[in-house]
């Protein structure tokens, strides 16, 4: 639109309509509505409509009681049909996008004559509501935003610009009441220009929408920093939860596939997206291209340069996300229907491999503070895990033989990573960063008689960044994970009670409510409203509360709870609403006892292993119910 933000243009002609409505009334019999030559159209108030930019609205052009019996509709066109050809449709099966939440201002400012800011304290995804009485034909402008200039106005330099709403009241003496219809917007503050009369405390609101995903678990712990980075990611998450998962929800609002898979816990701990992932799995299917190659957005709405359309870490969603569908709810079907996609992606990815081997592919470890880390080691940690997948989803589908070569070529991926980038030296990995030995140790590229030394490499270079992480979004997934398998949760706790540059405690320490783009992103500008980083919340509830399905487990036929109360925590707590019911578990520590509460869904026995004060297991086999056990011992809650 001109004069508006715009990410991209797209012409998908005039709009059009198919709907069928059912009607059974209460005498039994039924009527059937359905779109045809006979319906008619007419022009309505919106005006304009800007997926980036904003929507224009016009209540004087409302047509008065058209949507009541006996309204001359004379004067309206006949709808014309417009064929569809080359264009298959289908039936939503996921969640629609809904209003969830409604946020009053916590307050409000008047940087200039005419123009009042309105600050919701928190950064969400939505749109704005207004109320408002005036003369007709009062154009009352709304600009979103995330951040503040220096003289208090909205900040748009990072989210696109101009993107305003508009409203032109009819006039109506008794106050008008609008919210736009065909947009949304990131932002936490709300601009409002040419407002007639004094604002009110409820002259705007700021409407959360997000996809209806219902609410499947929580966490909270005795760390109010801890709580508050869980509290960024979930933010982050519920603002990119639309249509499609979004990068962020102003300047892109754009499907970027990596952060389906390696963000998955991050989402599906806290919502229900068996509906939803099975939708997403399928927009990566329709984009994938005659050659095999899927493109690292889906929809492909923007066809981007090389290095940005083909990384195996984005591409390979298309058989990780399914394979997180799988191991969470147990859906073979979309593995079923999907695996021959997943063959061809394997093909593309092979016509560019050297011996396993990805040497000059993508993006690297995207977003990273050190980029010393070869993009070849991450494509290839990439290619190694998709490798992986296929086998355990060859194997879930009764594809035997394909299971067993599909491994092979995760051995030889791994031999050919150790061989190519492992330094005896120094024992480590490519340049010796830690996203190089984490995403080795993650794939099980490291001989065993390796690992300790280069798990301690991996530490002493966490320790040596004065317990900061380095990574980005590629390998901090890896990272979190291979430090609590090698029993290392108190390094992670370390990290994550960090509040300078760069950590998530940096991040609260400046102002940010949800999580954002960069790991100094409040300071450094960027989008305020990201959720690639969010690999932490899968630590918390895992690793920290200890809640998890044990690695040979589907949709959560065997639970392990394996907490580690590390660092000066006191109790930590979390549920989740798995296939089979409602698991819970609660912990506490105090200078005498550690005593843990589990709540198992019905199914197989569980697997519970108790700290114990010298750092070991006791392993207990659990039934289904709630459970009470107690550790005396001298526990140490010293940082």
């Amino acid at each position: 639109m001109p004069g508006r933000y715009a990410k991209l243009h797209l012409d998908h002609g005039r709009p059009r309509a198919r709907a069928l409505l059912y009607v059974v009334h209460e005498d039994g019999t039924s009527t059937t509505l359905v779109t045809d030559p006979t319906w008619r159209t007419t022009e309505g108030p919106i005006t304009l409509s800007a997926w980036f930019g904003g929507e224009e609205h016009d209540a004087r052009l409302a047509p008065h009681g058209w949507d009541r019996p006996g309204h001359d509709r004379r004067t309206w066109s006949a709808a014309v049909p417009a064929p569809l050809d080359g264009v298959r449709l289908t039936a939503r099966t996921h969640p629609p996008v809904e209003v969830v939440d409604s946020i009053t201002p916590v307050s409000m400012s008047q940087p200039r004559p005419g123009v009042h800011v309105f600050d919701l304290g928190v950064n969400i995804a939505g749109r704005p509501r207004l109320k408002a009485t005036g003369p007709e034909g009062t154009a009352v402008v709304i600009r979103p935003g995330e951040l503040l200039t220096a003289d208090g106005t909205v900040n748009q330099r990072f989210t696109g610009s101009p993107c305003y709403d508009s409203y032109t009241l009819r006039g109506d003496p008794a106050g008008e009441e609008w919210a736009p219809a065909t947009v949304y917007h990131g932002f936490r503050y709300l601009q409002v220009e040419q407002l007639p009369g004094q604002p009110a405390p409820d002259t705007v609101r700021g409407e959360v929408m997000r996809a209806a995903n219902p609410r499947a678990g929580g966490f909270s712990c005795s760390s109010d920093l801890l709580n508050g980075i869980h509290r960024l990611i979930d933010r982050a998450v519920q603002g990119n939860m639309f249509s499609v998962l979004t990068d962020c929800p102003h300047r892109e609002k754009l499907g970027w596939l990596e952060q389906t898979h390696l963000v998955f816990p991050a989402v599906a701990c806290g919502y229900d997206v068996a509906a939803y992932y099975r939708k997403l799995v399928r927009d990566m299917a329709d984009a994938q291209t005659e050659s095999g190659l899927v493109p690292g957005i889906a929809p492909e709405y923007k066809v981007f340069e090389d290095k940005f359309r083909d990384d195996p870490n984005w591409g390979g969603a298309l058989v990780l996300a399914p394979w997180h569908l799988y191991r969470t709810y147990g859906d073979t079907s979309v593995l079923r229907a999907h695996y021959p996609d997943m063959l061809r992606y394997l093909e593309h990815l092979h016509s560019r491999s050297d011996d396993g081997l990805l040497l000059r592919h993508g993006l690297g470890d995207w977003i990273t503070f050190d980029d010393s880390t070869p993009k070849a080691v991450t494509a290839t940690y990439a290619h190694h895990r998709i490798a992986t997948a296929l086998g355990d989803i060859a194997e879930a589908i009764g594809r035997t033989a394909d299971a067993a070569a599909h491994r092979r070529l995760a051995h030889r991926i791994a031999g050919a990573f150790h061989a190519e980038f492992f330094d005896p030296d120094r024992h480590t990995y490519g340049s010796g960063s830690q996203a190089c030995d984490a995403l080795a140790l993650e794939i099980g590229a490291v001989p065993h008689g390796e690992r300790p030394a280069v798990l301690d490499h991996l530490v002493a270079a966490i320790r040596a960044a004065d317990d900061h992480v380095t990574v980005g979004e590629i390998a901090l997934p890896a990272l979190l994970r291979v430090l609590s398998a090698h029993a290392r949760d108190d390094v992670v706790f370390d990290l994550l009670s960090r509040t300078d540059s760069p950590s998530y405690g940096y991040q609260l320490a400046h102002g940010a409510t949800a999580l954002t783009e960069r790991w100094d992103g409040p300071t450094r500008g960027s989008s305020q409203n990201h959720f690639m980083l969010g690999a932490a919340a899968e630590w918390l509830i895992a690793s920290l509360v200890g809640l998890r399905q044990a690695a040979d487990s589907v949709a959560y036929d065997h639970i392990v709870v394996r907490p580690a109360p590390v660092g000066d925590l006191t109790w930590a707590s979390a549920w989740y609403e798995t296939p089979r019911g409602r698991a819970g578990v609660t912990w506490q520590r105090g200078p005498d006892e550690f005593r843990l509460t589990v709540a198992l869904p019905p199914g197989a026995p569980s697997r519970v292993e108790l700290p114990l004060p010298d750092g070991g297991r006791d392993v207990r086999e659990v039934p289904p119910g709630t459970w009470e056990f107690t550790v005396p011992g001298r526990w140490s809650c010293d940082a």
